[in-house]
């Protein structure tokens, strides 16, 4: 029986908005505004940013079609459900209880800014790929969307959701340089420090509220 799209959407964009919240996620879009060229710097990184996400979220998409899982739910996805739950749960704990040490942009992020239109395309890319956080949402939600009987259409349509809610923290500041330019300087460079600093108390609270929803859907599963 093929599922509903929209009793998938909390869980998506609940997966979403931990990569939109990372300070990983904004605070190199943001870099990207202080480049020599910024506007098609930015751009790039957001393309490469979205490419990423997207790719990693259809790879797993792909995996659960091979195991039986696109136009039907699984036996398995309520077990998976409950393991990315427990893992959820506890990344948050662990986020709240180091969540007072100190955090500061990285040298080699702040050396982005010297970068260009290619190096920006690959960077945000690479960026996607070896972040722990970002590897492990799209995971996440690549089992949940092809785990859930939608349907090819349906799971595509999952994908891009998912990519534009969790691309939301870059596109956003990026589609605003373009409209205002420089007057949105001061603005984001507050923003990034504001992230630097609230960022493990936003994100743990996020990981274990929905690491306890995650969990109830794979118990009720069952």
């Amino acid at each position: 029986m093929t599922s509903s799209l929209g009793a998938e959407l909390p869980e998506l964009i609940s997966l979403a908005l931990v990569i939109t919240l990372s300070p990983l996620s904004v605070i190199p879009g943001i870099l990207m505004l202080h480049t020599p060229k910024p506007r098609p710097t930015s751009i790039a990184f957001l393309v490469g940013w979205a490419i990423g996400i997207a790719g990693l979220t259809a790879g797993l998409v792909a995996v659960s079609n091979a195991l039986g899982g696109l136009n039907k739910q699984p036996t398995w996805a309520p077990y998976v459900r409950i393991v990315v739950g427990v893992a959820l749960i506890v990344s948050g704990l662990y986020r709240w209880f180091t969540r007072n040490r100190s955090a500061h942009t990285p040298g080699w992020m702040t050396s982005m800014t010297t970068i260009g239109p290619g190096r920006a395309f690959v960077t945000a890319i690479v960026l996607a790929v070896v972040n722990p956080k970002v590897l492990f949402m799209c995971a996440a939600a690549g089992l949940a969307i092809g785990s859930a009987g939608l349907g090819a259409t349906g799971a595509w349509t999952a994908d891009v959701v998912f990519t534009a809610v969790a691309a939301s923290s870059v596109a956003l500041p990026v589609l605003a340089y373009l409209v205002a330019g420089e007057k949105l300087d001061e603005p984001l460079t507050r923003l990034k420090n504001w992230m630097e600093e609230q960022h493990a108390t936003l994100v743990a609270a996020i990981l274990v509220i929905l690491g306890l929803m995650v969990l109830y859907k794979g118990i009720h599963g069952l």
